[in-house]
């Protein structure tokens, strides 16, 4: 049986959830609704530690919870850029970006390239498009 067959029966901690249960909770992201979760939940998982499970849910046409996963990868992108990556691995963020301009979709190339242009040019970082869900919701690409 996979995570996406199985059912969610909610997270542990929610401030803290692992990898699995975020995986579990997308595919099944009404059993535990965004607005039952702790404030900013969205800043909270967007670090190193789920990076990676959100990067795969968000390459991932058929998950639910498809563009919260987006959404998140814009906020770590965004995080990493604008404290000249003390908050995350450069090296990370590049793979990512490579791996999704690489293997991604429309939806995925946008973000790597958004991602590109804010990492060439930081002062385009405003935050109601990069941490409130603006870019994922426009879906257009930075000039």
């Amino acid at each position: 049986m996979s995570v996406q067959e199985s059912t969610f029966h909610g997270f542990v901690n929610p401030v803290d959830p692992s990898p699995a249960e975020l995986r579990s909770w997308a595919y099944q992201p009404d059993s535990v609704p965004l607005t039952s979760m702790p404030p900013d939940w969205d800043l909270l998982v967007s670090g190193d530690r789920l990076v990676l499970t959100l990067f795969d849910l968000a390459t991932d046409p058929a998950c639910p919870a498809r563009r919260f996963a987006l959404h998140c990868l814009y906020i770590y992108a965004a995080d990493g850029i604008r404290t000249n990556f003390r908050a995350h691995p450069k090296r990370r963020f590049r793979k990512l970006v490579e791996q999704a301009e690489r293997d991604g979709d429309e939806l995925m190339r946008t973000w790597a390239h958004n991602s590109r242009v804010l990492l060439a040019r930081p002062d385009l970082f405003v935050y109601r498009d990069w941490c409130e869900g603006g870019l994922v919701r426009g879906n257009h690409r930075l000039a």
